[in-house]
């Protein structure tokens, strides 16, 4: 099947009155055209309400004040915690952690759960494709330990190499990071596969679900992932806040992270007895706000629908690989369209990355350039910078025209 035959089911237009961002015009009469939904994404107006909504009417710290207050501000934000849960499919709200994001998620499984069980000749595997946040705690933890560093190839097709997995998944191996889907390939990483041979070495999985909770439904039972976590603000949410999900048992066996009130159950001058889940994990004053707006960031994806979401997403990736292949110069970075989300990267011969995307700037179009946070990725490519257009729910065809249009008008340009 053509890509142009990808059709997306979404009605975009009522969609795009929801946020009020996307209404604004540059000084040059040019309409915003966000393409940067990877790094962050934009807020609907219930979003926006429901924080407006607890700081005028309910804000006080959870979980702590005796007064009315305090008791609805403790609702409302377990009121969300039991929201993602049902998001993802977790069975218990003790497996529900209010993070700061997904680099939070990480570093708290790689400094708890990593300095207990990973000691001096353990192997820590991740992927050539990895975000920083799901390399750099691992390097940490490495240095902490001794233990040693591997990771599964990417192709040149900018798929993971699994041929390779059994040279680099072995017994020494005790825990796998991985992307759900990269951020800058926008390849869907087989996770259910992945976690299936990993516990086949008695290694524990945690999957890095930035770029894939927003996007498509995500069913953690069904993965069988030890850890998962992901980020707000990717998802229409609030920043500053995100979720670990972690199995009970695991995190049950956990020692607390970071120390302070709410995660303590007693304490005295030599000593403290750490909180119950998920208490134990949620020190000092959470991002009470944010966390509670995730609620209603979550039920407008459930609205709308994951699926269709998605589906919506690769056809505008499908449209950009139809309109864009042509331009003199373009590479494109990443496997075809059936494997990859709505995620297209490229670099154009002769012309840096940063010269595209201001270009683009002075068109209206917001698009990302740069590393990406994966400067290990870059250089497996041969490359220092790409620029990258990713696409959400209320992104248009006309967008993505727009953005074909002003990329050749680049390479014109630049000669």
């Amino acid at each position: 099947m053509a890509t142009t035959q990808m059709e997306s089911q979404l009605d975009v237009a009522r969609i795009r009155t929801d946020f009020p961002i996307l209404h604004q015009v540059d000084d040059e009469g040019n309409p915003l055209v966000y393409l940067d939904n990877a790094a962050s994404s934009q807020r609907p107006q219930s979003v926006i309400d429901c924080l407006s909504d607890v700081y005028e009417k309910h804000y006080a710290n959870v979980h702590r004040g005796g007064h009315r207050l305090s008791a609805e501000s403790t609702d409302l934000y377990e009121a969300a915690r039991q929201a993602a849960r049902r998001f993802i499919g977790a069975k218990s709200d003790n497996e529900v952690i209010f993070t700061s994001g997904t680099t939070m998620g990480i570093n708290l499984v790689a400094r708890s759960w990593g300095d207990t069980n990973i000691s001096a000749g353990d192997e820590i595997l991740l992927t050539e494709m990895e975000h920083h946040s799901n390399l750099v705690p691992w390097h940490q933890l490495a240095q902490r330990t001794g233990a040693t560093i591997k990771a599964i190839p990417v192709t040149a097709e900018g798929l993971l190499d699994l041929d390779a997995l059994p040279q680099v998944l072995t017994e020494k191996t005790k825990i796998v990071g991985l992307c759900a889907v990269s951020n800058v390939l926008g390849t869907i990483n087989p996770v259910p596969q992945i976690v299936e041979a990993a516990h086949q070495v008695g290694a524990k999985v945690l999957v890095d679900a930035a770029q894939a909770v927003p996007h498509e439904a995500i069913d953690v039972t069904k993965w069988d992932a030890d850890f998962v976590a992901f980020s707000s603000h990717k998802m229409l949410g609030p920043s500053g806040v995100g979720i670990l999900y972690g199995k009970e048992a695991l995190l049950d066996a956990m020692p607390p992270f970071l120390g302070g009130g709410s995660m303590i159950d007693d304490v005295a001058l030599d000593h403290f007895t750490p909180a119950m889940l998920p208490a134990k994990f949620e020190a000092g004053t959470p991002p009470i706000a944010d966390a509670i707006a995730m609620k209603p960031a979550i039920e407008y994806l459930e609205s709308v629908g994951l699926s269709q979401i998605l589906q919506h997403e690769q056809a505008l990736a499908a449209y950009a690989h139809d309109l864009l292949i042509n331009v003199p110069g373009l590479r494109f970075l990443g496997p075809g369209i059936s494997e990859k989300a709505g995620i297209v990267s490229f670099t154009i011969d002769g012309l840096a990355a940063s010269d595209i995307a201001a270009f683009l700037d002075g068109h209206g179009i917001a698009v990302r350039e740069g590393h990406h946070c994966t400067l290990p990725l870059h250089k497996k490519l041969g490359i220092s910078a790409s620029v990258r257009a990713s696409f959400y729910l209320y992104n248009t065809r006309e967008e993505v025209e727009k953005l074909a249009d002003s990329v050749k008008t680049t390479v014109a340009f630049f000669g």
